[in-house]
């Protein structure tokens, strides 16, 4: 679809608010109240589409589990969010960086600072991809409010070519603007308080989009024990005492003893947990660690205590 004037006038996100036309107007705590009153939209804006949500972790879980990526994609405040949302992933989940990736219109750079005219074109998105090797087995987020975005069309354009799984995050409806990809995330939150300004509402629920898709996914490849983050390496002083202190939960035991067994085990949390409940070495833990794909749900019975 070609981006025009009238075709961007005729964007949900580019409409007026009835409801915030006379912001300028109001006290401090009235212009808190409507912001506050308008970001309902954003939570009931998932309302509606967590099936299509459910799919796409789906599709990052199964390349998670054959050594694929998962890549966002966009521009502006959406390029900013995926960017955001993958640098969270290594120290919350112990993933290697390459294995969820954010990718902006205009590079580094225009995290910090708006770079002109860089989401405009489709041959840049599509580059980007080329140079990141995209391939079958990986998945490809495109993040795009307005859903015309030409540097995320592109990407997932050549994406598609090159055999990835394709999903696409909007804040819009008409299938004009949709691209073919396999699944297409609609969050329909409505006209944003100051008209146009897509780091509000859409921003929000992209916000909570992403952060479902990458936390479900870890679940599901076994990041998460119970509801805790049990896939991460003591290399810091919080997560030394984090990693002991979770140890110690599902244990039982003190947190001296949780010291020396997280010791053992090379400052592997996930690592000393097997160790404990099946009484094996560190390699050995290891070992049934990557043949059970990092679930030790799979080890470690509820019955055996770890509550």
């Amino acid at each position: 679809m070609k981006r025009t004037p009238e075709t961007l006038a005729s964007l949900l996100t580019e409409q007026r608010n009835p409801r915030s036309e006379n912001i300028d107007k109001l006290s401090t705590r009235e212009i808190v109240e409507l912001i506050h009153t308008e970001d309902h939209f954003a939570f009931a804006a998932l309302d509606g589409v967590l099936s299509e949500i459910a799919q796409a972790v789906d599709y990052a879980v199964e390349a998670f589990r054959n050594q694929g990526r998962l890549i966002y994609v966009g521009a502006g405040t959406s390029g900013r969010l995926g960017v955001l949302d993958a640098a969270e992933c290594p120290p919350t989940f112990g993933t290697h960086p390459d294995m969820v990736q954010g990718v902006i219109a205009g590079g580094w750079d225009a995290l910090r600072h708006a770079v002109e005219r860089a989401e405009d074109s489709p041959e840049d998105g599509a580059r980007a991809m080329e140079e990141r090797n995209i391939r079958c087995g990986d998945v490809v987020a495109g993040i795009a409010a307005s859903g015309l975005t030409p540097f995320v069309h592109g990407a997932l354009s050549e994406a598609r070519k090159r055999g990835a799984r394709t999903v696409f995050i909007t804040c819009h409806s008409n299938p004009d603007h949709m691209p073919d990809v396999d699944v297409i995330i609609p969050l329909l939150v409505g006209p944003e308080v100051i008209t146009g300004s897509t780091r509000m509402k859409a921003g929000t629920a992209t916000k909570l989009t992403l952060n479902i898709i990458t936390t479900a996914a870890m679940v599901r490849i076994g990041k998460v024990f119970r509801n805790l983050m049990v896939d991460l390496t003591a290399t810091n002083y919080k997560l030394e005492v984090r990693s002991r202190r979770i140890l110690s939960s599902l244990t039982g035991i003190s947190y001296d003893e949780a010291n020396s067994l997280i010791q053992a085990a090379n400052g592997r949390l996930k690592t000393a947990l097997v160790m404990h409940f099946i009484g094996v070495t560190a390699d050995e833990a290891n070992r049934l660690i990557e043949q059970q794909q990092g679930r030790i749900q799979d080890l470690i019975p509820r019955e055996s205590g770890a509550e």
